[in-house]
């Protein structure tokens, strides 16, 4: 299963490629690709969010993921932020929709818990255990990739959770 990880934002848009499978009850990651998409701050807010739906349809139609996996918003500190972020983010849900790819939304706390066994866990953590998940120590320094890497492991635990939970019913 290729599976995109997106953490959405108007300045930057994380994203995580990567190839997932279970074998013998393992699991097993291989990252394709992972990056940011970047948006001029100098532009009005549609040339942004036009750049953001052009960039990430020319990566999703590079990588042809099966299913995406997207952060979902729950709450923000910043009234100034929120707004942008929710744009840029139906923004991303349009362009995965147009092309009839599934998607499966998150919270934070969801994909916290999920990557490390604590819903509060910090940045730091979560990062670390990735290293551990998916072994290997090329973790995006950035940190809205490596939220997308996280939050496309999220979706794979959790399909992975509700199968088993599923053949023992």
């Amino acid at each position: 299963m290729r599976i995109i990880g997106i953490d959405p934002g108007m300045a930057i848009v994380g994203y995580s490629i990567i190839d997932a499978q279970v074998i013998d009850g393992e699991e097993h990651y291989s990252v394709v690709e992972s990056g940011s998409i970047q948006t001029d701050k100098s532009l009005d807010k549609a040339c942004r969010l036009l750049e953001i739906s052009q960039d990430l349809d020319y990566l999703l139609d590079m990588y042809k993921p099966d299913i995406a996996s997207v952060e979902e918003l729950f709450f923000f500190k910043n009234a100034k932020t929120i707004v942008p972020v929710c744009e840029a983010r139906g923004v991303i849900l349009l362009t995965l929709r147009k092309l009839g790819i599934p998607i499966n939304e998150y919270t934070p706390l969801v994909i916290k818990q999920t990557i490390t066994g604590y819903g509060r866990a910090n940045k730091n953590d979560v990062q670390e255990m990735i290293k551990l998940i998916v072994k290997n120590d090329q973790i995006p320094k950035l940190d809205d990739s490596s939220d997308a890497m996280a939050i496309a492991i999220c979706h794979v635990r959790n399909s992975f959770a509700n199968a088993l939970n599923s053949m023992s019913v």
